[in-house]
């Protein structure tokens, strides 16, 4: 696998091979992946909380929202995987590209709220769902999701392909599931079909659409689907792109529908189960599990429990892509995955367990609906930069969109926009009328961030048209190759070698030895870990340090047998903190140590102490891997 640093999704970037010409069906294989990745944003649990609000409380009524989400959720797809095709940036990249440093700052603040609160409804959902399936009390299952975020790493480090069939695997349990259900609950399909004609919003009505709207489009998908697309190792000739583009719309096609379906398929299940029985106020999945298990006996919830965990489960992994996309386009910091996953697992994990705590589990309902809602608030600051980056001649060239479609774009931005304006406008209303004067500040702060907000959405809009690229800045977490013009050779007079008495000492022996020769000093440095080692330190003579002088003094003498100069020297308790305190001491010039290859769980268990030891010493470290 390559690792492209400067790239997005550096792990994955270009790991799939395209298969060669004249293959229609094995080349539609390798390019489908990506738009199932972002599919499973579309059917999370914040989908299933709006989905169940809005059938319960309108019936049918709303699957026309539902329907021109799906349409705008294809067309803006589109867009972000254009632009990873054909510019080879990512959509917080471009961004990067085009605004200055404060626009991108604010804007990865904004993304960064709508993973959390994408995140959040990821948490409630597998709470719930095991909850449901189990009788797992919601606040262990909201603790446990910690847990998932050594899967990511797991799946990610075999390959995007078998991380995509995993996902795929997910997402048609879910879909099979509600097939499953749908026959169960038998719904009239002329009153269906009567949803899908448009009808005027107002009041909960928008609340719960705007709601569908930011479950399905989804700000940090855009981000994912643009850099997912660069997995691919397509021709860069106008050839390729153009292949490239037509079956990554033929991949969003086919996964977007699927998920319009499981979408569809829970406010159908939502209106025939619960409106048409007079249940018009089920906000909770949990609710909707137990009305399903009165109406209609223990096979419906059980399959609403179990795709209700299987859209948990992939849609978190889809989630922390997408958090480690912004954090290294907007602010150029890369960090390890698994310290982001957890970050951005426990900023969401903080409100679940405060509403479980001081709400009560019927509240997570309701938290679900608004978490959704804070998505949508996020679009707009997502969609107007991606609109005008592939409409620019400029970055795009050839490949820029169409008038046509440009019309569509805007058009989708603009409903967007204007329905989360309205929502504010609403929601504040409502807010400013239930509190006091008391909390006159309270309301100025709200008003000063929904301005600033505002301001910003104002500038991203409008500085593309009048500020164009000049040249590209850079948009990796480093600098250039700088001009090598003369080589000064290292001369070493100490050299530090750690062992621990296992098969890789020999290896990093070795590698030391060719490294300075016979002419320099080398120090064996070995850290005694016995508890009684780590108390009494040099007074410390148990077994196991004797032993450890034992092995250490053998070494040297073999060593000097063959002519080099060599001294020993223990250390005890904290191996990192020990070896650079006697790298120090000893004026050491450069530290050879040995890994045991291990990585990821084995690393907690077990330690890292080369990285630790690298952070500590401030001379050059030779890592040696048997």
């Amino acid at each position: 696998m390559k690792n492209h640093s400067d790239k997005s999704l550096s792990e994955i970037h270009e790991s799939v091979n395209i298969p060669v010409k004249n293959n229609w069906w094995r080349t539609l294989l390798a390019f489908i992946g990506p738009a199932y990745l972002v599919s499973v944003g579309y059917m999370d649990p914040g989908n299933w909380a709006t989905d169940i609000a809005g059938g319960s409380a309108f019936g049918y009524k709303l699957l026309w929202v539902l329907l021109m989400s799906n349409l705008m959720a294809l067309l803006l797809q589109t867009l972000a995987a254009r632009l990873g095709i054909v510019k080879g940036w990512d959509l917080a990249q471009a961004s990067r590209q085009q605004y200055p440093q404060w626009a991108n700052v604010s804007l990865y603040i904004f993304a960064e709220i709508a993973i959390a609160a994408c995140d959040l409804a990821e948490i409630i959902g597998m709470a719930i769902g095991l909850n449901l399936l189990f009788g797992l009390p919601l606040i262990y299952g909201v603790i446990i999701t910690v847990l998932d975020s050594f899967l990511l790493l797991l799946l990610i480090n075999k390959g995007v392909r078998k991380l995509e069939m995993f996902i795929l695997s997910l997402v048609s349990i879910i879909g099979i599931s509600f097939i499953a259900q749908l026959i169960i609950v038998k719904p009239d399909l002329i009153e269906v079909s009567h949803g899908f004609i448009p009808s005027e919003l107002k009041g909960n009505a928008l609340y719960i659409a705007i709601g569908i709207i930011g479950a399905t489009v989804m700000p940090h998908n855009l981000y994912l689907h643009s850099a997912l697309v660069q997995s691919r190792k397509i021709e860069k000739n106008h050839e390729g792109i153009l292949s490239a583009l037509k079956y990554n719309f033929i991949d969003s096609f086919v996964a977007l529908n699927m998920a319009f379906f499981v979408n569809a398929a829970i406010l159908i299940l939502a209106a025939t189960a619960f409106y048409k029985a007079g249940f018009n106020h089920v906000s909770s999945i949990q609710d909707a599990h137990l009305l399903l298990q009165n109406l209609f006996g223990s096979l419906a919830p059980s399959l609403f429990a179990i795709a209700l965990i299987c859209a948990g489960q992939s849609s978190t992994i889809t989630g922390t892509l997408a958090g480690q996309i912004i954090m290294e386009g907007y602010l150029n910091l890369r960090i390890s995955p698994l310290v982001r996953r957890i970050v951005t697992r426990l900023i969401a994990i903080v409100p679940a367990v405060i509403t479980i705590l001081f709400f009560g589990n019927e509240k997570l309902g309701d938290l679900l609906v608004l978490s959704q809602v804070i998505l949508s608030l996020q679009l707009g600051f997502a969609v107007i930069p991606l609109i005008h980056f592939t409409s620019s001649k400029q970055l795009m060239g050839d490949f820029a969109i169409k008038n046509w479609v440009k019309i569509l774009a805007w058009a989708c931005a603009i409903l967007i926009v204007g329905l989360n304006i309205k929502l504010v406008i609403e929601e504040l209303n409502k807010m400013f009328g239930l509190i006091g004067s008391e909390y006159f500040m309270v309301k100025i702060i709200i008003e000063l961030v929904c301005v600033c907000a505002l301001v910003l959405l104002i500038y991203i809009t409008f500085n593309p048209l009048f500020i164009k690229l000049t040249k590209q800045k850079q948009i990796v977490p480093h600098g250039n190759a700088l001009q090598i013009s003369q080589i000064e050779f290292a001369e070493y007079k100490r050299i530090a070698i750690t062992v621990d008495f296992s098969k890789h000492d020999e290896a990093t022996i070795q590698h030391a030895l060719t490294l300075g020769g016979k002419d320099i000093d080398y120090l064996l440095i070995h850290i005694v870990e016995s508890a009684i080692a780590k108390r009494l330190g040099k007074d410390a003579h148990d077994l196991e340090t004797q032993t450890d002088l034992q092995n250490l003094q053998s070494y040297s003498n073999d060593l000097q047998k063959l002519g080099f100069k060599t001294k020993i020297e223990l250390g005890y308790g904290n191996r990192a903190n020990e070896i650079s305190k006697i790298i120090a001491d000893n004026q050491i010039d450069v530290l050879v140590m040995g890994a045991h290859g291990h990585a990821g769980l084995s690393d907690l268990v077990f330690g890292s102490t080369v990285d630790a030891v690298r952070h500590l010493v401030k001379i050059p470290v030779l890592v040696v891997k048997a």
